[in-house]
C-alpha cells in the first residue's frame, strides 16, 4: 500500500505546482503576467500550503486513517477542477473593467479569483502530512519515511512547473489544464480510496469526475474573452494572443490587453504610433544619407510585422531579421496581418541571444520589446547595449521604442544613462497622442542639424515614400531634450523592476496609467 501512497504524494505535488504555473495564465490573461501578479500568486500559494501543512498534521492525528486522506485529497481535486469555471465571470468582469480603466473593480476581481484557490490548495497542502502519518510504522523510520516523501512530492513538484507551460497549457489552453490536472488526481484519490477501504467509498464520490466531464464539455469551444471585435484568440507557451479587428483595422494584443503590439490595414500604412518612428533611424548620420544606403534591418520584437511591412514599403526589399521569441505570434502575423514579405526572415529566438549570435551588421537595428511593466532586463543592459553596437555598420543607428508613465521619464532617464555609456550620440523623442517616447543611438557621432539637413535633401526626391517624409517630420517637431542621468544597468545589477513597480503602483493607486501602445 506504501507504493501507492508514494505515487499519490507525487500526484499531488505535481497537482499543486501545475495550478500554481496555471493560475498565472489564468490570471495572465486580464491582469498580466508581470513580477508583481506573480508575487501576489506565489506569496498566496504559499500561504494556503502553509495552511494545509498545519491543518494536515493535526488532522492526520485525529483520523489517521487513507479513507480520511483520499476523502480530502478528493475534494482538492474536485474543487481545483472548478476554479476556472468559478473564476470565468469574474475575469470577464475584470477585462471590461481594463479596458475602461476601472481601478476599484479591478482590484476587487484580482482578489476574488485570488481567493478561489484557498480552499483546493489548502486541502492538497494537507496531503504530505497525511501521507507521512500514514507511512511511519516506527519512530525509528520517521525521518527516513518523511525525507522520502517530501522527495517524492517535491518530484511531482517539478514535472508539474514544466508540463502546463511546455505542452499542455499550449495544446489544451488554460481551463482544460485545470481540468485535467484536477480530474487525473480526483482519479487518484477514487482508486486510493477503492484500495485502501472499498469500492462502494468510491462509488459515493463519483459523481465527482462526472461533474469536472460535463463541465470539460461545456467550456470546450469558449472564448476566453469576448471583446468587441475579436475575430482571434489562442495561447502560447508565452503569451494569451488575441486579434481585434475595428473600423477596418486588425490590432494584436497580447496577456491583459493593455497596449496594441502590432497594426495593420489592407490599404493604410501609417498608423500614427511609434512603429512608423523606426523609419527615420538611419538618416541622423551625417548628409547625405539615402534611402537606398539602408542594407540590412534587425527587430529586437518583431511581433506580427508591422515595423517590418513598412521599413519594406519604404526601403524596398531590404534583407530583414525579425527576433520575436514567440513562434505563435509569428503565425498569427502571417495569417492575419499579411506578414509574408519575402525579404523578411522572422526568427522564433530571443531577442538578445539571436542578435549576438547573427553574422550579419545592420544599418538599423530597432528594439521593440519594452512596455512597462514587461521588460526585459536582459535588455536594458550595457552588455546588450554593446552586442547592438558591435553587428551595427559603421552608419548604423539603434532605434528603441519606450513605454512611459504620463508624468514618469524614470525608465527613459535610465535607458539613456545606460546607453551613452556605449553610444556616443543620442536623441529621444515622444510619439504624439501616445505614451510612447523613441531613443535613437548611432554608432558614429551625430548631430540632430544631420536630420534636419537630411529631410530637406528627400524634399526634393520624388521616388521618397511619404511615410518616410512623416516619420523624420515627426522626430523634428517632437524630439525631446536629452535627459541627465548616472544610471548604468548592467547584467550584474538592473533593478528594472522598481521602475516598472512604480509605474504599475500608480496606476492601482491613482489610476493615472493610460493605453501604453507598443
Amino acid at each position: 500500500m506504501n507504493r501507492y501512497l508514494y505515487f499519490t504524494v507525487f500526484m499531488s505535488g505535481m497537482t499543486t505546482l501545475a495550478m500554481e504555473m496555471t493560475a498565472s495564465r489564468l490570471l495572465g490573461s486580464t491582469f498580466g503576467t508581470s513580477n508583481l501578479v506573480w508575487a501576489s500568486i506565489i506569496g498566496l500559494i504559499l500561504i494556503y500550503l502553509t495552511a494545509g501543512y498545519f491543518i494536515g498534521g493535526r488532522w492526520a492525528d485525529r483520523s489517521p486513517y487513507p479513507r480520511t486522506m483520499y476523502t480530502i485529497l478528493a475534494w482538492g481535486a474536485f474543487t481545483a477542477g472548478l476554479v476556472p469555471l468559478a473564476a470565468q465571470p469574474v475575469l470577464q468582469l475584470a477585462a471590461g473593467a481594463f479596458d475602461q480603466l476601472q481601478v476599484g473593480i479591478l482590484l476587487g476581481s484580482f482578489t476574488a479569483v485570488l481567493v478561489l484557490f484557498l480552499v483546493p490548495v489548502t486541502l492538497l497542502g494537507t496531503i504530505s502530512p497525511f501521507a507521512i502519518r500514514l507511512a511511519i510504522s516506527s519512530t525509528e523510520r520517521a525521518g527516513q519515511e518523511s525525507g522520502k516523501i517530501y522527495a517524492i512530492s517535491t518530484l511531482g513538484s517539478f514535472i508539474g512547473t514544466f508540463l502546463p507551460e511546455l505542452v499542455l497549457i499550449p495544446l489544451l489552453g488554460t481551463r482544460m489544464t485545470f481540468l485535467l490536472f484536477g480530474g487525473t488526481l480526483l482519479l487518484v484519490a477514487l482508486a486510493g480510496l477503492w484500495l485502501s477501504t472499498s469500492l462502494r467509498s468510491a462509488l459515493q464520490l463519483v459523481w465527482m469526475p462526472v461533474v469536472l466531464a460535463v463541465l470539460g464539455l461545456l467550456m470546450a469551444g469558449r472564448p476566453i474573452k469576448s471583446t468587441t471585435g475579436q475575430i482571434y484568440e489562442t495561447e502560447s507557451s508565452y503569451n494569451y494572443i488575441q486579434v481585434i479587428e475595428q473600423d477596418g483595422y486588425r490590432l494584436l494584443r497580447l496577456n491583459e490587453g493593455q497596449g496594441i503590439h502590432s497594426a495593420w490595414h489592407p490599404t493604410q500604412l501609417d498608423y500614427f504610433g511609434p512603429w512608423e518612428q523606426f523609419l527615420a533611424a538611419p538618416f541622423f548620420n551625417p548628409s547625405p544619407f539615402d534611402p537606398e544606403d539602408v542594407e540590412r534591418i534587425a527587430i529586437v520584437g518583431l511581433a506580427a510585422g508591422t515595423t517590418a511591412r513598412q521599413a519594406t514599403e519604404v526601403y524596398g526589399p531590404v534583407p530583414i531579421d525579425g527576433y520575436e521569441i514567440d513562434p505563435e505570434i509569428i503565425e498569427v502575423g502571417r495569417q492575419f496581418f499579411e506578414m509574408n514579405q519575402p525579404n523578411l526572415k522572422p526568427i522564433a529566438q530571443d531577442g538578445r541571444w539571436g542578435l549576438e549570435h547573427s553574422p550579419y551588421r545592420y544599418t538599423v537595428i530597432g528594439v521593440d520589446a519594452y512596455r512597462p511593466p514587461y521588460i526585459p532586463w536582459h535588455m536594458t543592459t550595457q552588455e546588450f547595449f554593446q552586442i547592438v553596437y558591435d553587428h551595427l555598420t559603421d552608419e548604423g543607428v539603434m532605434v528603441i521604442n519606450v513605454g512611459r508613465a504620463p508624468e514618469d521619464r524614470s525608465l527613459i532617464e535610465a535607458l539613456v544613462g545606460t546607453i551613452e555609456t556605449v553610444f556616443p550620440s543620442i536623441y529621444v523623442m515622444d510619439v504624439p497622442g501616445t505614451f510612447n517616447s523613441i531613443i535613437y543611438a548611432s554608432r558614429q557621432p551625430t548631430r540632430i542639424e544631420n536630420l534636419y539637413e537630411n529631410l530637406i535633401r528627400l524634399y526634393d526626391r520624388p521616388d521618397v515614400h511619404p511615410l518616410l517624409i512623416a516619420s523624420i517630420e515627426r522626430v523634428v517637431i517632437n524630439q525631446q531634450p536629452l535627459p541627465e542621468s548616472d544610471v548604468v544597468f548592467t547584467d550584474d545589477h538592473a533593478p528594472i523592476e522598481w521602475i516598472t513597480n512604480q509605474m504599475v503602483l500608480n496606476y492601482v493607486l491613482f489610476g493615472d496609467m493610460e493605453d501604453l501602445q507598443e
